[in-house]
């Protein structure tokens, strides 16, 4: 068993380079930027190219760095839902460390020196792995689901962050508040050179993907996600395994929060990081992790990170106003083509269909009302409707024709083999 799994693991080594779905997100990139290069009314990748570069790779990075960390801990086969109130925490953590060292300087917006600044890094990069532990204990001792464990610490940890924040304003300022402002110049040059992240990002990266496809802890990590039991069969200590996976993702999280206090100047656990737990596991899935564990690639995180920023930007340049209302909705829609195209292409059926029976002729109004709301809600009433009803239209060609070719199929079928006769 145990030369079984060297075997998988070495198969696994070998699926680190680009494979076909990889290609296929750069082919879908470059089509995204295409397309709202032409659709925008404004031509913004045309006349500030830049700019938007910058936008999109500062994005991207913040997003990527804590996307790795989701990617890893389902390749373990598990799941984290607590990403962006990790981020909202470990911003705080790293402010009010600030502000008790150096709470002059931090209430009056000078510069605290750079060993503090060290300090407050270092004490949300410990705080991640606290966080990290406490997950892997709750799974793996306490034996809780690690989609309850980690939604515990979703709802749990912001509260907590934003109790630190009050208190810590409250006894080392004159007021309290939910925020605590950032102004250190070292965080501002940060926020001023967007290749920082970038390159952080892409170190990670490149760390994560030699630690996954080169190391006997990745061979173990992907041998915990694809049969848990046949690893511990094996010898490998799967408690361990699963706690380096949690810290990793947790730590992460950790390190994209300090980047998110950069860029924003201020530590406001109450929004900061908010529901971007989801964007990292979105990322993940796009780039080809399963969620049933031991599959995914860091190359395709980094394209699914990539391309999920490419996609919500062209939401805010086509929609302009009250683009973030549907940023949700985007991301969610595109979690669920990935994923059905995924399973599709990895595991064709002949006799599958997408419209069966009751179920199929009930989705049909269902899905062109959707398609047609969201149409006209951006595009306009009109728009709306025509897209509602051919969208509509468009379903009920797809379940005829799956019904023709379901009914070809039971005439063409040979027939069983009669019994014998008694």
């Amino acid at each position: 068993m145990a030369q079984s799994l060297w075997s998988k693991g070495l198969s696994f080594s070998k699926r680190w380079w680009p494979r076909q779905s990889e290609w296929a997100l750069v082919v879908a990139i470059g089509l995204a930027v295409v397309f709202t290069a032409v659709v925008d009314s404004n031509h913004s990748y045309y006349t500030q190219p830049l700019e938007s570069l910058r936008d999109i790779a500062r994005n991207t990075a913040l997003l990527g760095i804590f996307a790795l960390g989701a990617a890893v801990v389902i390749i373990a086969g598990g799941i984290d839902l607590s990403s962006g109130s990790m981020i909202a925490l470990s911003g705080t953590v790293c402010a009010t460390t600030m502000l008790a060292l150096a709470p002059a300087e931090v209430m009056s917006f000078k510069p605290v020196g750079p060993l503090i600044v060290a300090a407050a890094c270092g004490a949300s990069l410990v705080t991640g792995f606290v966080v990290g532990t406490l997950h892997a204990w709750l799974i793996t001792v306490v034996r809780l689901p690690p989609f309850i464990a980690t939604l515990a610490t979703l709802v749990g940890l912001r509260s907590f962050a934003r109790a630190i924040c009050e208190s810590s304003t409250a006894a080392l300022t004159p007021t309290k508040s939910a925020l605590i402002n950032v102004a250190d110049p070292l965080f501002k040059t940060v926020r001023d050179n967007v290749w920082i992240p970038v390159a952080v990002f892409l170190l990670l990266a490149a760390f994560t993907w030699l630690l996954l496809a080169r190391t006997v802890l990745g061979r173990h990590l992907q041998a915990l996600g694809g049969n848990e039991q046949a690893a511990r069969l094996a010898g490998i200590r799967t408690d361990n395994v699963k706690w380096f996976a949690y810290c990793f993702g947790a730590m992460t999280a950790a390190l994209a929060g300090l980047f998110y206090v950069a860029n924003e100047a201020v530590a406001a656990p109450v929004n900061q990081g908010r529901g971007h737990e989801l964007n990292a596991i979105a990322a993940a899935v796009v780039g080809g992790c399963s969620l049933s564990g031991g599959v995914g690639t860091v190359p395709g995180t980094v394209l699914g990170a990539v391309f999920l920023r490419v996609v919500i930007d062209a939401v805010s340049k086509l929609i302009k106003t009250g683009a973030d209302v549907y940023e949700g909705l985007i991301v969610g829609i595109v979690v669920v083509l990935a994923v059905t195209f995924a399973q599709a292409g990895g595991s064709p059926r002949p006799d599958r269909r997408l419209l069966p029976g009751s179920l199929g002729l009930c989705t049909i109004p269902i899905l062109a009302l959707v398609v047609g709301s969201l149409t006209g809600m951006t595009m306009g009433g009109r728009a709306g409707i025509v897209t509602g009803v051919t969208t509509g239209v468009l379903l009920s060609a797809l379940r005829i024709w799956e019904s023709r070719q379901q009914a070809a199929g039971r005439r063409q079928a040979p027939a069983a083999p009669s019994g014998m006769q008694r």
